[in-house]
């Protein structure tokens, strides 16, 4: 093959994915990994044009755990570099296979799986604080981020929700959530009013306001998944804080059980057709809270 630009890479290896069969989440998942990888080579001043190196993997490796990715994250990144590897052999730009996921994956002792980030109280307390004042936040995102905080909706449930799903009167909702199962959620007054105050506000002079969804953008009648990472990256950029939609779920799941919740509740709640996903992920407690158990002796 001829001399490709890192970009023209990029694209072959999606387009490699998709003859492969790769689902439509996994093909954007490894090409957003390898991305990224790309765009750390080029702030090493290093022009890729298919020559992968061991020296790469070990220091792009190195990179993630510095910067305190979770050990999910940097084994999914390793997972898409094996992919890319034998992306690269097939193409006769790499000779070797130098990405070991058995080797270069981070074992995780046990115990200690599936630890989950969630916020601490103080810095929901600051979050809170923050959404107080209305000149920091739109009447909007202040009510996506606390349906967020205090119903531990995923994404994609967030995005997908409609007026209609709002019962203003018994203060429930109902969630369309995996493989179309639905499930009720109450809701906190605080939800209610910011809920209330967009309906009644920002939302009610939209140019879409017809549309059936709760949450709109300035062009589209629906949030997308994207636009809500936006705009909680935003937002947490004020805050000094790391946003996103599942550290918010984990943190609804985990404040629950820390106040005595039933792990049953807290599985209805969230969603969960099996309870042992919520006592895989929310028994282990976070890695904040190991130490702090550590420091009281």
């Amino acid at each position: 093959m001829a001399h490709m630009s890192s970009h023209e890479i990029l694209q072959a290896f999606q387009e490699y994915l998709i003859v492969d069969g790769k689902g439509g989440k996994t093909v954007v998942s490894y090409t957003g990994d390898i991305a990224r990888f790309l765009t750390w080579l080029e702030t090493k001043q290093i022009e890729f044009t298919g020559e992968l190196t061991r020296f790469f993997i070990i220091s792009y490796k190195e990179y993630l755990v510095g910067k305190n990715y979770s050990v999910n994250t940097i084994n999914k990144k390793i997972n898409s570099l094996h992919s890319f590897n034998q992306f690269l052999i097939a193409q006769n730009l790499c000779k070797e296979l130098l990405v070991y996921p058995s080797k270069d994956k981070i074992k995780v002792a046990s115990g200690s799986e599936q630890e989950v980030e969630v916020f601490t109280d103080e810095e929901v307390e600051r979050l809170l604080f923050y959404l107080e004042n209305r000149n920091n936040v739109s009447q909007r995102d202040r009510a996506a981020i606390v349906l967020l905080l205090y119903t531990g909706l995923r994404v994609s449930e967030l995005v997908n929700l409609k007026t209609k799903d709002i019962d203003f009167l018994t203060m429930y909702l109902k969630v369309v959530g995996k493989g179309g199962k639905y499930r009720e959620v109450p809701l906190k007054t605080e939800v209610i009013e910011a809920i209330k105050d967009y309906l009644e506000g920002e939302r009610k002079n939209h140019k879409l306001v017809d549309s059936q969804y709760l949450l709109l953008t300035q062009r589209a009648e629906k949030m997308d998944k994207d636009t809500i990472n936006k705009l909680l990256k935003k937002h947490g950029k004020q805050l000094h804080l790391e946003m996103y939609p599942h550290k918010f779920r984990h943190t609804f799941c985990t404040r629950l059980i820390k106040k005595g919740v039933e792990i049953t509740t807290v599985a209805k709640l969230a969603g969960h057709a099996n309870i042992q996903t919520t006592s895989d992920y929310y028994i282990n407690t976070s890695r904040e809270e190991k130490q702090h158990a550590v420091n009281l002796l």
